[in-house]
Parts: structure tokens; C-alpha cells; sequence
């Protein structure tokens, strides 16, 4: 491999464009090269097809798979594109993938992580798909290994209805179409991208999914499961941290859903609900009227009094019980997990998610 970064563009390799780029960042994937790349290779779409890999500093032997498969997916008529560099650090997922997509040349493109596994429909399906919505990001449905790692994870993604893709963008599981299922046309990836290219700690993922939304785009889920989604403590996730992602999602609720409210009320007097108050900006803070709960000993005391505010007074909030309080919510409770009362007692008040309330759990 060469010591600087090097593309198909820098080898002088001219092509003609293909129908479906699939974008491989690599960092250290031997583990899950072959299963990945044998994904790529069984793919049953009948257009033309490139898979374009970026090799971020691999210090294992991802390399030598890579090549090896090289020739194998070649033979089949799946061009392959390798670009990378062998520094002494890697750069980030944001930065492997912009590079991998700059050396394609695929109409649409399908991103694929290098730890996962493709269903044999999955680019036919997408591809459908992304034809007919050409300004959205499409998605599918995973399938979790190991089968139980993240329960609640794996079946928030795969049964989310259509217009929940919209309405749960601010919850703490992060876009609502995964990354790793993503396909969309290259000529909609322009006009939001590139990837943030901070390295390490930067969830560029949220990060575009949010200028996405921001540009009006899209989100559309394929009903079948066409990714094997794996879990290991090695993913590139675990190395964003939770304040990191917390700070733009309050962000985000601010910039996108609370203009809209003149005044709202925050569903959970408990530590995440005080956690969001205190997180909001003055201008937001003083649109919520009230907090709201079901715990009689927070209800009792009347009201949340915001200790470190800089404010004279000091803000204090009002604590109802829920059926006293108004709508707007934004609900701090975390679904799945009161044994469904939290949920029956959202739904007995006939409020329409979106327009009456938003789930920021």
C-alpha cells in the first residue's frame, strides 16, 4: 500500500458511471472482512454495481482480504475501487467515507460498514426504493448479532411507523433510519454532505442526518430485514460519548420542533426531564409552563426550582399531574420500560405525535 493517500482518480483509471456505488470504510476489519465482502458478491440487482473501499490506516490484514476478494468480485463484474492511506493514525469513519464516495461513481450510493452483512436483495430493494423518493434516505429493517444484545434497539428500528421516522428524530437512539442500512442517490448526498470529518468522538452520522432533515429530505424504511447489524464493543459508536450526543439533540429539538410551540410542557419531573430543562437555552426555558408526572411525592412539592440559574428569581416550574397538564409534551420518559403505563397513559389522551408531543427519552 502506498505511504500517502491514493484514489482511482489518482491512478488515472477512467469509468463510465455505474447505477449503485457501495461505500466500504475500512479501520482494522479482518475479523469481518470475508462475511462482508461475500455480501457484496452475492447481491442478486441486476444494474451495474462498484464497491468502493477506503482503507483508514489498517494496521491488520484487511488489505490482504480486500485483495483477495478484489478478484472475486471482478470476475462477477462488480468493479473494485481501492483507496487509502497507511499513516500512523486513522482519520474517521466521516473522513473514510467521503473519500470512498469522491473515488465512486455510482448514481446511488449504499453504505455499507465493514463489521456487517448484506441480505442477497438488499441494493435491488434500496435501489427501487431511492428511484422513487430521490430526495430521501432509505433505510431497512436489521436483523441484531448477537440476536439479544440491544432488544429494545433492534425493535425501536424495525418497527417504527412511517410518519415516527419523522416525529422520534430527537430520541437518544439517533437517526431513525440506522446509518449502517443508508442508500440514497449521489446527486442528494451533494447537496446535504460531506460527512463531518472530526475523527474520532464526532457522530457524523447524526450530524448529517440532521442537515438532511434541515434540507427537507426524506426518510423511508424498506419493510424487510436486509442487513445482519452486528454489536461488538469494537464499533466505531461506543467511542462518541453521551454528553456529546445529548448537546445535539437539544440542539436540534430547539432549532427544528420548539419554534413552532409558543409554550410546552416537559413529561417527566424526574432527572431527565430537569437534565433537558436546564440544557435548553433561556429563550426555550421559558416556554415550558410546567413539568408533568405520575409520582405523587414530585406532584406534591408543586414545583421544580432551577437552583443554579443565574436568573433573579430563580425559575420555578410547576409539577401536574399529566392529566391536568397541556399539550405540547416533550416526553423524557423511555419507552418500553413501565410495563406499558407510560404508554397507556399517553394514549388516553388522544394527543397526535408530532403535533401534540415529541419523545426526547
Amino acid at each position: 500500500m502506498q505511504a500517502s493517500g491514493y484514489t482511482a482518480a489518482a491512478l488515472g483509471q477512467a469509468r463510465a458511471p455505474v447505477q449503485v456505488s457501495v461505500i466500504l470504510p475500512v479501520h482494522d476489519a479482518e475479523p469481518w472482512l470475508d462475511e462482508c465482502l461475500g455480501s457484496v458478491l452475492q447481491q442478486d440487482f441486476e444494474g451495474s454495481m462498484e464497491l468502493s473501499i477506503f482503507n483508514d490506516a489498517s494496521k491488520d490484514k484487511s488489505m490482504t482480504i480486500i485483495e483477495k476478494w478484489k478478484e472475486k468480485l471482478e470476475g462477477s463484474g462488480i468493479l473494485v475501487v481501492i483507496g487509502g492511506h497507511d499513516s500512523p493514525s486513522p482519520r474517521g469513519v466521516g473522513y473514510s467515507k467521503n473519500q470512498a464516495i469522491a473515488q465512486s461513481s455510482g448514481s446511488y450510493l449504499c453504505f455499507l460498514d465493514s463489521d456487517d452483512v448484506m441480505m442477497p436483495q438488499r441494493v435491488r430493494l434500496q435501489h427501487a426504493a431511492a428511484v422513487r423518493h430521490p430526495t430521501s434516505i432509505i433505510g431497512c429493517q436489521v436483523r441484531r448479532e448477537p440476536p439479544n444484545s440491544t432488544e429494545r434497539y433492534t425493535r425501536w428500528i424495525n418497527h417504527l411507523a412511517p410518519d415516527q421516522l419523522l416525529t422520534q428524530v430527537f430520541t437518544s437512539n439517533g437517526p431513525t433510519v440506522i446509518m449502517p442500512t443508508w442508500f440514497c442517490s449521489r446527486a442528494w448526498f451533494s447537496h446535504v454532505g460531506p460527512f463531518d470529518e472530526g475523527g474520532r468522538g464526532v457522530p457524523e452520522d447524526l450530524l448529517f442526518f440532521h442537515e438532511h432533515l434541515r434540507k427537507g429530505g426524506g426518510l423511508v424504511r424498506v419493510d424487510q430485514s436486509l442487513l445482519l447489524y452486528r454489536y461488538h464493543p469494537g464499533a466505531a459508536t461506543h467511542s462518541i460519548l453521551e454528553t456529546t450526543i445529548w448537546t445535539h439533540r437539544v440542539r436540534f429539538l430547539e432549532e427544528w420542533a420548539l419554534p413552532h410551540w409558543a409554550t410546552f410542557t416537559i413529561w417527566n419531573a424526574g432527572r431527565q426531564g430537569r437534565r433537558l430543562y436546564r440544557s435548553l437555552t433561556a429563550g426555550s426555558r421559558c416556554k415550558v409552563v410546567a413539568f408533568c408526572d405520575v409520582d405523587e411525592n414530585k406532584i406534591k412539592k408543586g414545583f421544580y426550582c432551577y437552583e443554579d440559574s443565574q436568573e433573579r428569581p430563580k425559575p420555578r416550574v410547576p409539577v401536574l399531574h399529566f392529566r391536568a397538564a397541556q399539550p405540547p409534551f416533550v416526553i423524557c420518559v423511555k419507552l418500553d420500560l413501565t410495563g406499558g403505563a407510560f404508554e397507556d397513559n399517553l394514549r388516553s389522551l388522544h394527543l397526535q405525535e408530532g403535533r401534540d408531543f415529541l419523545h426526547f427519552s
